[in-house]
């Protein structure tokens, strides 16, 4: 039998699929900003902070990108609230997103400083600069410049793998995908129109971060 396609739902279910974009949207926006400060800081301290700070910080970052988000997702959500830890749905994935992006943007990041020409850090030193002040003020924006594509990849990754939040209930787009469908047994439209609507968030949020980009790192004239 010939199958008839039917999206005579999207009238009764589109604040559901509204609610799940914004969702989604909240958690991309969440987790880019507070993530890749994360990832600033552990860049700094495994390229240039503290020595004693060094192992744990690459012991963080090794165990999240060695091990599947979905688990960091259920440990967060399922085994954090064992230790007295209890937090929402919601709270759970930022706080995941956050943590798995922290990860990988500070790979990217640590690679950005390290094609810092080195009378970079001379100068700093030359000025009286600590550290922390010359990778502030001299080393950050440069290193940002130089891996600012890759990092938008990354940030565009993370969001679409959030659609696993929908495993601990979290009311994203997957989860309204996974909704509308128990409701009206529409599987292909409900996962089609869901997909589109992904295809257009990740568009649009490359062109935002490509946007950021140019107003952050502004073309010097003549170059």
């Amino acid at each position: 039998m010939k199958y008839m396609f039917d999206y005579a739902w999207l009238a009764q279910y589109w604040p559901v699929l509204l609610k799940g974009i914004l969702v989604t949207v909240q958690l991309i926006a969440v987790g880019a900003v507070a993530g890749t400060a994360l990832g600033i800081a552990c860049a700094w301290v495994r390229s240039l902070g503290p020595k004693w700070l060094r192992p744990p910080v690459t012991a963080y970052v090794e165990l999240i990108r060695n091990t599947p988000f979905l688990i960091q997702l259920f440990f967060i959500f399922f085994g954090l609230p064992s230790l007295g830890l209890q937090m929402s749905e919601l709270q759970a994935a930022n706080l995941a997103m956050i943590i798995n992006l922290g990860a990988y943007s500070c790979e990217i990041i640590r690679a950005g400083i390290q094609a810092a020409p080195r009378g970079q850090f001379e100068a700093g030193a030359s000025l009286a600069m600590t550290p922390f002040e010359t990778f502030r003020h001299i080393i950050l924006v440069p290193s940002l410049q130089r891996i600012w594509p890759a990092l938008c990849s990354q940030v565009i990754i993370v969001m679409l793998g959030s659609s696993v939040v929908s495993q601990i209930a979290a009311e994203d787009l997957t989860f309204a995908a996974n909704f509308i469908q128990s409701r009206t047994f529409r599987a292909f439209e409900a996962y089609f129109v869901s997909t589109a609507i992904y295809l257009v968030l990740a568009i649009l949020l490359r062109q935002v971060l490509i946007a950021a980009g140019s107003f952050i790192f502004p073309r010097r004239s003549g170059r």
